[in-house]
């Protein structure tokens, strides 16, 4: 979209909303457009298209500004990010295939039910600050599916993939929290890359919320990943699962919506 006269205050909006997402990113490993979107949406009266292409645009900014703040800690496995964004980017356009074939309402209480299962379990297990995640080459394949269906899902009801590694990563792999929010938000870099360059050529990016985002998060990353870092990881896991509750809600919200359309 091109820009267009706004008043300071719309810029302030955009501000207050980078400074916001850019927290939550730098601690919970997540690229923010489970808040950045709606926040659009509620605030800036943007259609839920242009929310999502603006919002993708500045997490490339975001997820690459928490990268440098976790790795400067040593807290991002590369090669574990490197086979999930091979993954995510073979899983995305499948995605966005199967969006006009299965029912959105479906996907979304399947996706609930995920998270509800993710919520539960991190009740019982605290992460170990000082483990990575385990490399093999059934655990590099297991890798590359999870981010297969990480991009199937991100295609299908564009969730980030942070809300769906952070949890994999420390549950199923045993890897530190503080490694797996690293390496979500490395692993989230080439896929925004390549949404954002699709929805500029559609049109559905506001360049200027995009930037003025992307410059507030710069701010507040790199103090969201210093405050997971200092905190206890049993409050981190609460603080996440405080953070799940809040999307699961929203998801469940969006389906009750698309069931109510499908009929």
């Amino acid at each position: 979209m091109n820009a267009v006269a706004r008043a300071p205050k719309s810029y302030l909006m955009f501000v207050a909303i980078g400074l916001v997402s850019g927290f939550l990113s730098g601690l919970f490993g997540v690229g923010g457009g489970t808040v950045i979107v709606p926040l659009l949406v509620l605030l800036a009266a943007f259609g839920q298209k242009l929310a999502s292409g603006t919002s993708g645009a500045s997490i490339i900014v975001t997820a690459a500004v928490g990268v440098i703040s976790y790795a400067v800690n040593g807290h991002v496995d590369w090669l574990a990010a490197i086979l999930l964004a091979a993954g995510g980017v073979i899983g995305a356009p499948l995605g966005a295939q199967l969006l006009h074939r299965l029912s959105e309402a479906f996907l979304r209480w399947l996706f609930v039910g995920f998270l509800v299962v993710v919520m539960i379990s991190l009740f019982f297990i605290i992460p170990d600050r000082g483990v990575g995640v385990p490399m093999n080459v059934w655990i590099a394949i297991a890798l590359v599916a999870v981010g297969v269906v990480t991009g199937i899902l991100s295609g299908l009801i564009g969730v980030g993939g942070g809300i769906i590694v952070v949890p994999v990563l420390i549950l199923l792999f045993g890897s530190s929290d503080l490694v797996a929010k690293g390496t979500s938000l490395l692993m989230m870099i080439p896929t925004t890359m390549s949404g954002a360059w699709r929805n500029w050529k559609n049109n559905n990016i506001d360049w200027a919320a995009a930037g003025s985002i992307a410059i507030a998060t710069c701010l507040t990353t790199p103090l969201g990943a210093i405050v997971a870092g200092v905190i206890d990881p049993q409050v981190a896991n609460w603080l996440f699962i405080a953070f799940l509750v809040v999307i699961t809600a929203q998801m469940a919200q969006k389906a009750i919506s698309a069931s109510r359309k499908g009929r």
